[in-house]
């Protein structure tokens, strides 16, 4: 994946988040920092503070060190690297604040993935529209683009979600403060390496979840004091 992200047109650097992963992610990492040294970067955290807190750690890293443009996505090549680059364009020149990609508009596809995880991954995005209104049909994407002012905006203190539903609440704070949300319709592959982190515990955060952020977002507002 560093190979490929950086070998792409669009000169991105990457960051990678390591809740002290067992696999020796980190010492692959630094191992590649000595051919990528201004361009590839590592933050390792102690134990599993959940996939929230990883993203928005990394957030943070990126507005510190003068990034205008923030990605997210996997790296089990579930996401097509390539795409970084229609997320990038969309950022830059298509009029867009926040750039999803999105296996559910036209254009949009799933590949190898079995009908019951198509069918909860579909339900959850329509469970979301249907509760918040907010205008995006792949919310639950983790294949993302922001602009700086829009992580800059939010505050991320407020975000609480630590589970997958935090995807939803990113996009649901960023509608909720004003800023353009545009879909891409991307390939979503059944991942090549790696392996899942669902778990019941990260659907209970999602069906509750949801329906509290709805309910205490016409008392709160996510906007950075700052």
């Amino acid at each position: 994946m560093i190979e490929t992200v950086l070998s792409l047109p669009v000169p991105f650097h990457v960051l990678i988040v390591d809740d002290g992963s067992p696999d020796g992610t980190a010492d692959i990492v630094k191992e590649k920092q000595k051919q990528y040294s201004d361009r590839l970067y590592l933050i390792e955290r102690e134990g599993k503070l959940g996939l929230g807190t990883a993203y928005i750690r990394g957030f943070r890293w990126g507005l510190e060190h003068g990034y205008d443009y923030i990605f997210e996505m996997d790296c089990d090549f579930s996401h097509n690297p390539i795409d970084l680059c229609r997320l990038h364009e969309t950022l830059t020149t298509g009029g867009a604040d926040v750039a999803v990609g999105s296996r559910y508009i036209p254009g949009g596809k799933l590949v190898n993935w079995p009908w019951d995880r198509i069918f909860i991954s579909r339900g959850a995005s329509f469970y979301v529209q249907l509760f918040t209104w907010l205008p995006v049909k792949d919310s639950t994407a983790g294949f993302v683009g922001y602009r700086r002012e829009v992580l800059e905006t939010i505050d991320l203190n407020k975000i609480e979600f630590i589970g997958y539903a935090f995807q939803v609440e990113m996009k649901f704070a960023a509608w909720q403060l004003g800023f353009k949300i545009k879909e891409i319709p991307i390939t979503f592959t059944e991942r090549v390496l790696g392996t899942s982190k669902m778990s019941s515990g990260i659907v209970k955060e999602a069906a509750f979840g949801v329906l509290k952020m709805r309910l205490q977002s016409f008392f709160k507002t996510y906007k950075s004091e700052s």
